[in-house]
């Protein structure tokens, strides 16, 4: 099975983590994750970030530090998801896929129902949180 590159954001912002509610347009509508999209042919996971972004949530970012990457094997494909910690840096957040978001301290990751993949990022969140906050 191919495996499909990813960018997401880590996006955190006064003290808080952006999370993203898929649309029902989406595959695994309903659930929550960290925005981003499918890393195109000859572009670094960076600029698909800054670009998906843009596109998404019409906000411009900063690209920080990288987190551990997670691969995820769905039932019709594999997905090798790269998120990295980000900073805002302009633009007013809209959303053009998604059917909401939500800004979350560390202790109410867990109240949401997150697509498989984006799970050990919240984990990986939930036990550093400190040490990211102090990267931003």
């Amino acid at each position: 099975m191919k495996i499909i590159h990813v960018s997401c954001l880590v996006l955190l912002h006064q003290g808080k983590v952006l999370a993203t509610q898929r649309s029902e347009k989406m595959d695994l509508p309903g659930l929550w994750e960290f925005p981003g999209g499918k890393v195109e042919p000859e572009e670094s996971p960076e600029a698909c970030l800054i670009r998906e972004i843009g596109e998404e949530l019409s906000i411009g970012i900063q690209i920080g530090r990288p987190l551990t990457p997670v691969l995820h094997v769905y039932p019709a494909k594999s997905i090798q998801l790269i998120p990295f910690l980000a900073t805002w840096e302009s633009g007013t957040l809209q959303l053009t896929e998604h059917a909401q978001y939500q800004w979350l301290v560390p202790q109410d990751l867990l109240t949401l129902d997150w697509a498989p993949a984006d799970l050990p990022i919240v984990e990986e969140l939930r036990e550093h949180w400190d040490y990211f906050l102090g990267l931003t």
